[in-house]
């Protein structure tokens, strides 16, 4: 009997990698997480402190530095390599984009050096248009590259809308779509609480439902990153659980609907943009692309974030 051992490479060995790898081994979801840094001491620092961690936790796995060789038997490759935004200079995650590309022209150079086949996964920012820029320099199918993208900001708003009903996050749908950055929207259309249309509770319940304001809703979502980012100079936990989300609907083949940044090709009215919907995942990495009923105001605000995202992704190719 073959029992494929689950391995994952992380390129990029700061927070955001850091606790990806840790929340990929405390959920179980890989036996082996190699580390790429261009600081090899951070690298070996990351994975030392992860694998001595593996000693309390209730699943057994091999956690080291390594480099792009590493990736030819790897099932999945992480992405978390580039500079933050720096609040003090009142960046946003555009802002960074000519640093992250100057970055990505040597991982992309490793990944097509590697032999890696697998799935992968970018959370590099601007991760809509830096995904878009590795698809491109790889000139791989769009289904293996995605991005979390909208993932954890989704979670935010489900986070924000219980905080302001009062109805537990996890018996709420909603989503956060277009780009992981100012230009998002929310199809407020689509948002449900327990199976019901939000619209259709503001209806019946005018006095609570109905005196929702859902613009600072969607504002508070967006803005729970950068709550984070100023209060201690990084997002970690949020978005490794999202990381595992995503692997895990992967590796255990689940068919199941997240929303992640994904090469569009006429769905909403857009192609050859990567930008977040809802879509399904599962072995062989995106699925299918959901498409929601967007009313006309959503669709333009999808469509306005389309084409910011596009206009950078241009950019990014002359860098």
């Amino acid at each position: 009997m073959d029992i494929q051992r689950r391995k994952i490479v992380i390129v990029g060995a700061g927070h955001v990698g850091s606790h990806a790898g840790y929340e990929l081994v405390s959920q179980g979801l890989a036996e082996e997480i190699v580390y790429i840094d261009v600081d090899r001491k951070k690298a070996e620092a990351q994975a030392l402190d992860i694998f001595d961690a593996t000693v309390y936790l209730p699943h057994r796995a091999v956690i080291r530095a390594g480099d792009y060789s590493d990736a030819a038997d790897a099932q999945f490759l992480i992405v978390a390599a580039g500079p933050l935004p720096d609040m003090r200079k009142g960046q946003t995650r555009v802002d960074t984009l000519r640093q992250t590309i100057d970055v990505m022209k040597d991982v992309t150079e490793g990944i097509r050096k590697s032999d890696f086949s697998g799935i992968l996964l970018n959370i590099s920012n601007p991760a809509d248009v830096v995904t878009h820029y590795i698809q491109h320099q790889l000139n791989w199918p769009s289904k293996r590259i995605l991005s979390t993208s909208t993932t954890l900001d989704s979670g935010r708003l489900r986070r924000a809308l219980a905080e302001a009903t009062g109805v537990d996050q996890k018996s709420i749908c909603a989503y956060a779509l277009g780009e992981h950055g100012e230009s998002q929207m929310v199809p407020w259309s689509a948002v449900t609480i327990a199976g019901k249309p939000l619209y259709e509770l503001q209806r019946e319940y005018p006095d609570t439902y109905g005196k929702l304001d859902l613009k600072a809703i969607a504002d508070a979502g967006k803005a729970g990153g950068w709550t984070i980012l100023g209060g201690k100079g990084s997002t970690e936990f949020g978005i490794g659980a999202s990381i595992a989300q995503v692997v895990r609907a992967i590796f255990h083949d689940e068919n199941r609907i997240l929303p992640v940044s994904v090469l569009l090709d006429g769905q909403y009215g857009q192609r050859d943009v990567y930008a977040s919907v809802p879509a399904l995942l599962n072995r062989h990495g995106v699925a299918e692309i959901i498409e929601l009923n967007l009313t006309q105001e959503e669709a333009e605000q999808f469509a306005a974030s389309c084409k910011t995202m596009k206009e950078n992704f241009q950019l990014s190719l002359t860098l």
